[in-house]
């Protein structure tokens, strides 16, 4: 298959990209910048300059290839609301030209608000469209789409992670950094599901295959989950430790204060299944923990 990968040159768009034409597929990859687009190249995929506010652009993408993976968001949060605005922008202007084709949409959501408190599944649904709690509705839209006819799948993502970045954990990590101290809310017990980046670009791969010769029309949803819950304590102590800074517990009250615009999520408990994903699609995550790789970061610093 020839696939349009938009955020081809992030962190999880570009090893996406590697899993791709490692099964002999061809990407033609989204780049904004010069710099993205030579690292492209020299990666070995086409690239289409443009970016997720160019919705001319993603249909051109979309229209020359037999299948989209949209990994593209922009993760500034302190426009988090018109961020994801922009994304149920880019994935109707990518449905709008694929309708009707039978050529797959694989469209990125998240995992941590789907339900919070206990280990989510893939037949949770997200929280209402425009929800204050949940402003992102990638899989509203991918409903949306499916009922215009694009073959559409979401794929949740939780912390992902290798020994560079490690999701909403590299923000914990900058935090400490600053404040002196890695800190976890009450008694730290709340879970946060991971997955290992490399386990989420083989899963990609498998929806994307699995959606191009699926006929059914029903919005697949699928969990790259590798560890159903990792504990913010837990997390706080391999910080406390790669630093060499002392490990302090934050009552909820303090939590925005201290964390910022993480203090929303620092106390949260998120954790997540994905027994029906592995079940369905036959993958199985291999790659290191979320503390394993926390821990090579530091080694390597």
């Amino acid at each position: 298959m020839r696939v349009f990968v938009t955020g081809a040159t992030g962190f999880v768009g570009f090893a996406v990209t590697q899993e791709l034409m490692g099964a002999g597929h061809q990407v033609l990859g989204l780049a904004r910048s010069e710099e993205g687009a030579n690292a492209l190249a020299a990666s070995g995929a086409q690239v289409h300059r443009g970016d997720l506010e160019d919705l001319e652009s993603l249909r051109r993408g979309a229209a020359a290839t037999d299948g989209v993976i949209h990994c593209g968001f922009n993760h500034d949060f302190s426009k988090f609301a018109a961020n994801c605005e922009l994304d149920r922008q880019a994935i109707e202007a990518l449905g709008s030209a694929l309708a009707g084709s039978e050529r797959p949409l694989i469209v990125t959501g998240g995992i941590g608000l789907i339900a919070p408190g206990r280990s989510a599944t893939e037949e949770d649904r997200p929280p209402v469209e425009g929800s204050r709690q949940y402003p992102r509705v990638s899989e509203q839209t991918a409903d949306l789409l499916a009922g215009r006819g694009v073959r559409t799948a979401v794929m949740r993502l939780p912390q992902v992670h290798d020994p560079v970045k490690q999701g909403f954990v590299s923000y914990l990590i900058a935090v400490a950094r600053e404040k002196g101290v890695s800190a976890y809310v009450g008694d730290g017990s709340n879970r946060w599901a991971a997955v290992h980046r490399l386990d989420a670009a083989h899963l990609y791969r498998l929806a994307l295959e699995k959606a191009a010769s699926d006929k059914d029309g029903a919005v697949a949803r699928y969990h790259a989950v590798g560890e159903e819950g990792v504990t913010a304590k837990e997390m706080a102590e391999a910080i406390g430790r790669g630093l060499k800074i002392p490990v302090v517990s934050m009552a909820p009250e303090q939590s925005m204060e201290h964390f910022g615009f993480l203090g929303n999520f620092a106390g949260l408990d998120m954790p997540a299944t994905s027994a029906l994903t592995q079940e369905r699609l036959g993958w199985q995550p291999n790659g290191p923990g979320l503390i394993a790789d926390l821990e090579e970061m530091f080694r390597t610093v």
